[in-house]
C-alpha cells in the first residue's frame, strides 16, 4: 500500500514481463510488451479510510472487475474499464506486498491476473483465484513509478492578530521639517521631491522582463526505424536544468526508456539529427524527438 501511496501514477507489469494496458475501445485490458505507450499509464486513487486503490486510465476510466465471464465455462471473469456514475467496490482493488511485488486484490477474494498460455488466453486479463501451480505467479506484479505524489503542505497555525506601528514618515519630509527655518528662496528650502531611485534600481523595475525559470520540452516518442506519428499529440514539461545529459535523465524518468537519443528535426528536409553537445541558450523552448539510441532513425540521421 505504501507504495501507491507515493505514487501519482504507475504502471503494472506482469509476471509475463509485459505491461497493462487500457485497449483503445475503453472498455477492454489486455498485456503488451510496450509500456511507453499512454495506454499503460494508470493514475492512483487511494481510499484511505478502506486500505484500497483504483486505478484510472489514460482515457478516465476505473480498472474493473467485472461478473462477466471471460469464456464459458471457466472460472476466470473479466476486467474492464468503467465509469460508474457511483463508485463502488467493484472498482476497488487491495494492494497486498509480496517481496517486491504486489498482489491487487478484489473485494471479494479473487486477483487481478494476467494470462499466459495459448490464445484466446494470452495476454488477457482476468480476476480469478490460481489454483495450479504453475499459475500461481501470474497475480503479481512489479509497480514503476512513473510520478510521485506531490506532499500536502501542513496547515499553517492561525495566530492572535497584533495591529502593526504605524509607519515612519518618508524621509523627504523630515528633511521638509528640519529646514523649516529657511527662506522660500533658499536652495534648502527645496527639499521636498519624488524618490529617487537607482540606475540600478530603475532599471530592474521598469525595463527588466520577468525571467521564467526553466524551459518548455515538447517531446514525441518514435520508434525503432526513427518513425513519428504526427498524429500523436507531445508531451510537455517544464525543465529547470542547463545540460544535455541532465534533460536526457529527466525524459528517461517520464518515458521510461532506457537508452535514448534525443533528436531535432530538420526544418529544411524533415530529417532527425541528434542532439550531441549543447541545448539551445536563453532557456528556448524545444520540440524533440526520442528514439532507441541504437535504432535505424538515429543512425541514418548522423551519417
Amino acid at each position: 500500500m505504501e507504495i501507491f501511496k507515493k505514487a501519482e501514477a504507475v504502471r503494472l507489469r506482469s509476471y509475463h514481463d509485459k505491461y497493462l494496458l487500457a485497449e483503445d475501445d475503453e472498455e477492454s485490458v489486455n498485456q503488451d510488451r510496450d509500456g511507453r505507450s499512454m495506454n499503460a499509464r494508470w493514475t492512483v486513487e487511494v481510499v484511505e479510510e478502506a486500505s484500497v486503490i483504483r486505478l484510472k486510465s489514460c482515457f478516465g476510466k476505473y480498472l474493473t472487475a467485472s461478473n462477466i465471464p471471460m469464456f464459458l465455462a471457466m472460472s476466470g471473469k473479466k476486467v474492464t474499464q468503467t465509469l460508474p456514475r457511483r463508485l463502488d467496490s467493484s472498482t476497488e482493488w487491495e494492494p497486498i506486498r509480496e517481496g517486491v511485488q504486489v498482489k491487487l486484490k478484489t473485494r471479494y477474494g479473487q486477483y487481478l491476473r494476467a494470462n499466459g498460455g495459448l490464445p484466446p488466453w494470452r495476454n488477457s486479463i482476468t480476476h480469478d483465484v490460481p489454483h495450479r501451480t504453475t499459475t500461481q505467479d501470474w497475480i503479481l506484479w512489479d509497480v514503476d513509478i512513473l510520478e510521485s505524489r506531490k506532499k500536502k503542505a501542513a496547515p499553517v497555525a492561525k495566530q492572535a492578530y497584533t495591529p502593526l506601528p504605524p509607519p515612519p514618515p518618508p524621509p523627504e519630509l523630515l528633511m521638509v521639517k528640519k529646514d523649516d527655518h529657511h527662506e522660500p528662496d533658499s536652495p534648502k528650502g527645496f527639499s521636498l521631491k519624488s524618490p529617487r531611485f537607482s540606475k540600478t534600481e530603475s532599471d530592474d523595475s521598469v525595463c527588466s522582463p520577468v525571467k521564467t525559470d526553466g524551459r518548455l520540452i515538447y517531446y514525441r516518442v518514435g520508434d525503432e526505424d526513427g518513425n513519428v506519428d504526427e498524429s500523436v499529440k507531445e508531451e510537455l514539461f517544464c525543465f529547470k536544468g542547463i545540460g544535455l545529459e541532465e534533460l536526457k535523465q529527466k525524459l528517461k524518468e517520464k518515458t521510461g526508456l532506457s537508452d535514448l537519443s534525443i533528436c531535432s528535426k530538420n526544418p529544411l528536409n524533415g530529417k532527425l539529427y541528434p542532439l550531441r553537445l549543447h541545448l539551445p541558450p536563453n532557456n528556448t523552448k524545444m520540440h524533440v524527438v526520442l528514439i532507441p539510441s541504437s535504432s535505424q532513425g538515429d543512425a541514418a540521421s548522423t551519417s
